[in-house]
């Protein structure tokens, strides 16, 4: 899991250099860059499900993930009791929109998804380092924005990567073409939802829909079993 830990470490660097320089920013230039992250996590959102939706085998797939995975997050309260455990500042809710944000970006990506799977085949870490300095960046991005608490994302990645690269150890590669589209287009709303409520268009509770990434993964699984 080399590569897993080399790609925790950049994202722990970028958010700690990241937070370093937040502290020297002006209000007026930390409202512009949440104006800015929430634009790219948009685009990145929409090119998601724009390049994946043609290839979905299962085209109402993503409408019932999103649907049941809200449905069972709402009844959980993710969203509540996540930013229940906020300090009460203001800024803690903005954190924890960062954090979501961030994490789906480094998570939900065909390098961070096919990464931990080669590594643990073929011992092959190219797909994990090259994320790795990708991931660098947009934790410094993002922590410059909303502060050196983004280094929480590094820990969601450990245990993404960590738990895709054990199961492939247990299963082989289980992940198949079919899994990682439906996986992206998913993701894909889930990112758009997350940038739509970064820019203070509509509080899309994006916490509450993260069990909607569940649902393909599984539907992919039973339909490979049963195939």
């Amino acid at each position: 899991m080399i590569g897993t830990f080399v790609n925790v470490a950049t994202i722990i660097c970028g958010s700690l250099i990241g937070g370093l320089f937040k502290k020297v920013l002006k209000e007026e230039h930390t409202n512009c860059l949440f104006t800015a992250m929430g634009l790219a996590a948009f685009g990145i959102g929409i090119n998601a499900v724009v390049q994946n939706m043609p290839d979905s085998k299962y085209p109402v797939l993503f409408i019932v993930s999103l649907a049941l995975g809200s449905l069972v997050g709402t009844i959980l309260k993710l969203d509540e009791r996540v930013n229940s455990v906020q300090i009460g500042k203001e800024g803690d809710k903005n954190l924890i929109q960062g954090v979501v944000t961030g994490s789906l970006i480094f998570c939900v990506g065909t390098l961070s998804i096919l990464g931990p799977v080669q590594a643990a085949l073929y011992g092959d870490h190219t797909f994990l380092f090259t994320n790795a300095t990708l991931d660098f960046v947009t934790s410094m991005v993002f922590a410059s924005t909303y502060g050196i608490g983004m280094i929480a994302a590094a820990g969601i990645l450990l245990c993404w990567q960590g738990g895709i690269y054990f199961l492939t150890l247990m299963l082989g590669n289980f992940i198949t073409d079919t899994m990682m589209t439906e996986l992206g287009v998913v993701g894909g709303f889930l990112i758009l939802s997350s940038g739509i409520s970064i820019m203070g268009i509509k509080d899309m509770k994006t916490l509450n829909m993260l069990p909607s990434l569940i649902i393909p993964i599984a539907w992919c699984l039973i339909m490979g079993y049963i195939g």
